[in-house]
């Protein structure tokens, strides 16, 4: 069993709104563990980002953290002040975002922002670094992600870089610290299939050389199934079924999990694409009992009454669905899902 190396406990966040208090984080119990890459999924607004902010500490002035620990290091992050902050974040944990134009400073050369960092780092620990030694380690860097002419890339601004590149030099800046921890929110969404497969591919590459610990926010499961050891699903604020990559894809037990599953496009077979009827519940009045129960075919009177529990299918893998209970009756995966299922492991020809 490999260590934890971050630990979240009930985390519990709310918004305050003109509205009123939304509720966007609702118990969330997860751990990362040492050089693995955790991937949380789910659909827009279910909570994904919210979350690893608040283990940045970055969350907006209007957030309310009612209740929770985010253990690293034997700290609670959530018991950290600013100032704490400014050794972990970016340092020990760094965060690479999905849209890399709203990352980078559109007025500073791309030497100035790789650079800063390492700057930063060095004042913190009260060594000294010449502008000569930053900037051969930062042309190192951008090298190592694969930035061509780093010489010349160094002098430009943001502007004048293709999306891929400058993707490359975000992942470059948040590994300029030499993180423990990089969390990857939807990092190749605004990218073509091309440059995103490129991407993904070079931060799996650095987190094998770095031994990087890293967590993946995602809505596309074919990112999943390329980065993944293990997987967090996300509805509504909460973890609704928690596996290694093997057991979501190939024993998923929450119907949530089969309707994400069950809409990815699958063009061999030349069906109608699936989709996820109704829409995501309002959490400024969080629903009692099962927040998907409104979505879910398969859903029992229970549902709509009491939240499930988290029930334990095998020592990695658990899911919060009253289906798993002892007395309820059984439900099978949808068809098109355990079709694809059978041909992917079997052969395209499984009848």
């Amino acid at each position: 069993m490999r260590e934890d190396i971050l630990e979240i406990k009930d985390l519990r966040v709310a918004f305050q709104t003109m509205d009123g208090k939304v509720s966007a984080i609702r118990g969330v119990d997860f751990a990362l563990h040492q050089g693995e890459t955790l991937a949380i999924v789910g659909e827009s607004g279910s909570g994904k980002s919210v979350t690893m902010k608040a283990v940045l500490g970055i969350l907006p002035k209007n957030a309310l953290v009612e209740s929770g620990e985010i253990l690293y290091e034997g700290r609670d992050l959530l018991k950290c002040s600013e100032k704490d902050f400014y050794g972990i974040r970016g340092d020990k944990i760094s965060m690479i975002l999905q849209d890399p134009m709203s990352s980078l400073n559109p007025i500073m050369r791309i030497g100035k922002q790789l650079t800063e960092a390492m700057f930063l780092k060095r004042k913190q620990a009260g060594a000294h670094l010449t502008k000569q030694e930053a900037k051969d380690r930062a042309l190192v860097l951008m090298k190592n992600v694969g930035i061509s002419e780093p010489a010349k890339r160094f002098r430009q601004y943001p502007f004048e870089l293709s999306g891929g590149m400058r993707q490359r030099i975000v992942i470059a800046i948040a590994l300029a610290a030499g993180p423990d921890i990089l969390i990857c929110d939807e990092p190749t969404t605004a990218l073509d299939v091309t440059i995103q497969a490129q991407i993904l591919e070079l931060i799996n590459r650095q987190k094998e050389e770095r031994s990087l610990s890293v967590v993946f926010i995602t809505h596309d499961l074919g990112v999943v199934a390329k980065m993944a050891d293990r997987v967090a699903v996300m509805y509504a604020g909460k973890i609704v079924e928690y596996g290694t990559v093997e057991e979501i894809f190939y024993e998923a037990a929450h119907p949530y999990t089969w309707a994400l599953l069950s809409s990815i496009p699958d063009f061999s077979s030349g069906g109608r694409l699936e989709s996820i009827s109704g829409t995501p519940p309002n959490l400024l009045v969080p629903p009692k009992g099962d927040a998907f129960a409104p979505r879910n075919p398969y859903a029992m009177q229970i549902d709509f009454e009491e939240e499930p529990p988290m029930f334990s299918i095998s020592e990695t893998h658990s899911a919060a669905t009253w289906l798993l209970h002892p007395d309820a009756p059984k439900a099978e995966p949808p068809r098109i899902l355990t079709e694809r299922i059978k041909k992917q492991t079997m052969g395209p020809d499984a009848g």
